[in-house]
């Protein structure tokens, strides 16, 4: 069994550590901080989890929000992106413990980073602030990382997913871009272009993250694959937004979408050349004794 889950026992208190001697007083006095966090009737978990909420205006909205998350996470991390509204009053009124961030640049992508670098957790969890996203599907994500994942990506079109919040045209922009990825990079993906992911901590240090816009989930989808790490799909259902309007605009946002593609393709293929280039080098290194370093001085030579 992973050393981060174990099943819930009925009737335990897991902040009650176990008596090594068979001392029923010494078990009812030997209490440590809580090493396991029950996530559900059957599962416990040792990693802390943050949740990292970007929001800009959206007063009207977190309660929605903070409704479904759940009791056992470990911190919330609310990015403020300079509301105008009472945004960061209404987070601490729902959530006395919120840590809040103050976005000093701009867009999601910016927001996001922001938010990374504040957690604690050895997991994180990425939230959106207007409501379209159900914090009870978390403890789905957390499950399958404590399973083997490195990276759970929520997907609207897996089995079980679905989207109250798309039009034609989005749709048929998502799956587009999406069939590119997949045939460019040999990813196998349902959905590109959704929000609601989670991750282990140390995924951070592989995909580097370097974009300011909503184009960041895409660049996190691609990076992962690059760096091969784990992923899996996670249903999701994503609903209407409840209040305000959207920042996103189909065809602006579709765009710099597939610039991000296009710039990571030709970054594989620069790897790729690099790769080739110092096998190459290698060989000649090996079996000549005087490498490639000479040759290219001969060929300079040849040259001048």
């Amino acid at each position: 069994m992973s050393a981060f889950l174990r099943p819930v026992i009925p009737g335990e208190d897991p902040l009650i550590k176990p008596s090594t001697n068979g001392s029923s007083a010494e078990t009812a006095t030997a209490r440590i901080p809580r090493q396991y966090r029950p996530v559900s009737s059957h599962l416990a978990i040792a990693p802390p989890v943050s949740v990292v909420i970007p929001a800009m205006n959206e007063a009207e909205n977190l309660p929605h929000v903070f409704k479904t998350l759940p009791e056992w996470i470990h911190e919330v991390v609310l990015v403020d992106g300079n509301s105008t509204d009472n945004t960061v009053e209404v987070a601490r009124e729902l959530w006395p413990d919120v840590k809040v961030v103050k976005q000093l640049g701009k867009g999601k992508g910016d927001a996001l980073i922001t938010g990374f670098e504040a957690c604690t957790g050895d997991i994180i969890v990425m939230v959106d602030a207007d409501g379209s996203a159900d914090g009870q599907e978390i403890v789905s994500y957390v499950s399958a990382l404590v399973s083997g994942a490195d990276f759970a990506k929520g997907s609207r079109f897996a089995n079980g997913g679905g989207t109250d919040d798309m039009t034609p045209i989005r749709k048929l922009g998502n799956w587009a871009l999406c069939a590119v990825v997949n045939a460019k990079f040999g990813a196998r993906y349902t959905d590109l272009c959704y929000g609601y992911n989670a991750f282990w901590r140390h995924c951070l240090d592989e995909i580097d993250l370097d974009c300011t816009g909503f184009e960041v989930e895409t660049l996190m989808n691609i990076r992962v694959v690059k760096a091969g790490l784990k992923v899996q799909e996670i249903p999701s259902h994503e609903y209407l937004r409840i209040h305000g309007a959207s920042n996103l605009r189909a065809v602006r946002d579709g765009l710099r979408v597939l610039k991000v593609i296009l710039k990571e393709r030709s970054n594989r293929r620069a790897l790729r050349r690099r790769a080739h280039a110092l096998r190459l080098k290698a060989r000649l290194n090996t079996g000549t004794g005087t490498g490639i370093d000479s040759g290219l001085n001969s060929a300079r030579g040849e040259a001048s």
